[in-house]
């Protein structure tokens, strides 16, 4: 079963990570108003949320998709992100989830909202796979907790 939504959130990002991060958010932004209408699921919301998120010049506004991503996968169960890869667990979202909100909020200078959810990435950091996406977000915790302990608001290097 093909899922037309999730092949266009691909394209999107790959655009975005090619340098045309303007037209993969307009891309993103107008899959979103789709979903939205009814032609997604929270699956979907949590997604397209997650990655347009990372797409964002202002603080704020990847501080607001990053929230709609955290809530959405509320709505995800495992049985549903499987229909897209069958080795996806819903618990393996949640460490970068929960970081991307408190690498915003480190930005936006709100160092216990950070850490608190910096906590909740910690204590869903099992989850994570011995692999290389395991690996980038452990490494993207502990740039977080370092940043945070030196009271740093910069962008890291690679965001």
């Amino acid at each position: 079963m093909g899922d037309d939504v999730m092949a266009r959130v691909i394209v999107a990002v790959q655009r975005g990570r090619t340098g045309m991060r303007a037209m993969a958010r307009q891309e993103l932004e107008m899959l979103w108003v789709e979903v939205e209408r009814g032609g997604g699921d929270d699956f979907h919301r949590c997604v397209i949320a997650h990655f347009l998120a990372d797409l964002q010049d202002d603080d704020r506004a990847e501080l607001l998709w990053d929230e709609r991503a955290l809530a959405a996968v509320e709505g995800v169960t495992d049985e549903r992100a499987q229909e897209f890869d069958r080795r996806l667990q819903v618990r393996g979202f949640m460490p970068s989830l929960y970081l991307s909100v408190a690498d915003d909020h480190r930005r936006l200078g709100d160092p216990s909202r950070a850490r608190e959810h910096l906590e909740k990435a910690r204590a869903t950091a099992d989850a994570l796979g011995d692999d290389a996406y395991g690996e980038l977000v452990r490494g993207a915790l502990h740039k977080i907790d370092q940043a945070l302990a030196a009271g740093s608001a910069e962008r890291l290097a690679g965001d």
